[in-house]
């Protein structure tokens, strides 16, 4: 296509050379938008959006202003996109219709047909125009350009921004697509798990033996809560657990690998060479503090007529195999070895015993804090009789 606005077309090419390379949107959308500047298109203010895939976040808008330094970055919760704010909104409009909107705000007779146009022209807007990026899959977003200069954006002006948003679809797109593939790996599988599948450790069968000290609670009755309670409230039990229990984790550097049912299974990994005891002190100050959170939350369920919470608690210390298993289809990346069991069987034990959380004597030699002994306990599975003990807070 040939360009009708020959700065608009430098600035494109500076994208697919130069700035598609960029990682940080906002360093991205800043330079794009001052090098659309420079090349004599008067922009005042952009505002780009781009929806994502996340439990928390349906989308991530970047605002840039010309007299302000850099372009700000805000996220919208899933509950936003309900929201009259957006739904009355030109962004709204063009995503549904995959149309441009343009308002030229200094003619007396422009229609302000949106709320937020009354917003740029007191400000001083005269111009307004908010155009689709369309993705390969057919989903829409928008970037909205405003001006202030007097007489607007001239004709020419504004099929160079439409040339810029054609390009710049590709990029949010790429973008995008890497961003949602992080979100999904972090939520699906944790952080450093998720880091590890992105950078190629897919390989069925690949593993490495690390050590860490592997935590593995499950919630007290579950069979029982499972068979009296109807399912949503069983679900919303599960869920102030589980956020609870995760929270404290990966609060004290842990990662949550496996969901099983009402048991969790967890890691504070050790790097190479590293002294197990300050990973032994986080994984007892995330037990204190998951214990803290559903105290606190048991206190409203107990008042809503809900069931409360309880859980059991194991921390154990050993090597483990950390790496893909599963079908060659259909993998799952955790970690599996005789500590994994260990500390399975353990947790069993802190039921039998009433307590809250039980460690192994290679926990207890390593965390160097103050434990009892709740003796010698058989573990299915391990032959010898296994010392188990509590910190003296669980006393």
């Amino acid at each position: 296509m040939t360009s009708q606005h020959e700065g608009a077309a430098n600035v494109v090419a500076w994208m697919m050379r130069e700035g598609r390379h960029m990682t940080h949107m906002r360093e991205f959308g800043d330079e794009m938008c001052r090098r659309i500047v420079a090349a004599g298109i008067p922009i005042w203010r952009a505002f780009c959006t781009a929806s994502t895939l996340h439990p928390e976040v349906s989308g991530t808008a970047y605002v840039w202003r010309r007299d302000q330094p850099g372009a700000t970055r805000i996220t919208a919760t899933h509950a936003f996109q309900r929201s009259e704010e957006l739904t009355s909104s030109p962004i709204a409009a063009v995503k549904k219709t995959g149309q441009a909107i343009r308002r030229r705000l200094h003619h007396p007779d422009c229609p302000l047909d949106y709320p937020v146009l009354h917003d740029f022209k007191k400000d001083g807007g005269t111009d307004y125009a908010a155009m689709p990026m369309t993705c390969s899959s057919g989903e829409v977003n928008c970037i909205t350009w405003a001006t202030d200069h007097p007489d607007g954006f001239t004709d020419r002006e504004i099929a160079g921004l439409l040339e810029v948003a054609e390009a710049l679809a590709i990029i949010v797109e790429l973008q995008s697509t890497r961003r949602i593939a992080r979100h999904l790996m972090d939520t699906y599988v944790g952080h450093r798990t998720g880091e590890r599948v992105l950078l190629g450790a897919i390989t069925r069968g690949a593993a490495q033996t690390i050590h860490a000290v592997i935590w593995f609670c499950d919630l007290r009755g579950f069979t029982a809560l499972t068979d009296s309670l109807p399912s949503d409230r069983l679900v919303a039990m599960l869920n102030d657990y589980f956020e609870a229990i995760v929270t404290a984790v990966v609060g004290e550097g842990g990662e949550a690998l496996k969901f099983m049912g009402d048991g969790l299974l967890a890691i504070f990994e050790l790097s190479m060479h590293e002294e197990p005891t300050a990973r032994c002190a986080a994984a007892l100050r995330a037990a204190k503090v998951a214990a803290e959170k559903i105290a606190a939350r048991n206190l409203a369920r107990r008042a809503a007529g809900e069931p409360e919470i309880r859980f059991g608690l194991a921390l154990h210390l050993g090597a483990v195999s950390y790496g893909n298993i599963g079908a060659p289809n259909r993998l799952d990346f955790t970690v599996i070895g005789p500590a994994v069991n260990h500390a399975a069987r353990l947790e069993k034990i802190a039921s039998e015993l009433g307590r809250h959380v039980v460690t192994s004597a290679s926990f207890a030699a390593a965390a160097k804090s103050s434990f009892e002994s709740l003796g010698k306990h058989h573990l299915r599975g391990v032959a010898e009789p296994q010392e188990v003990f509590a910190p003296l807070s669980e006393a």
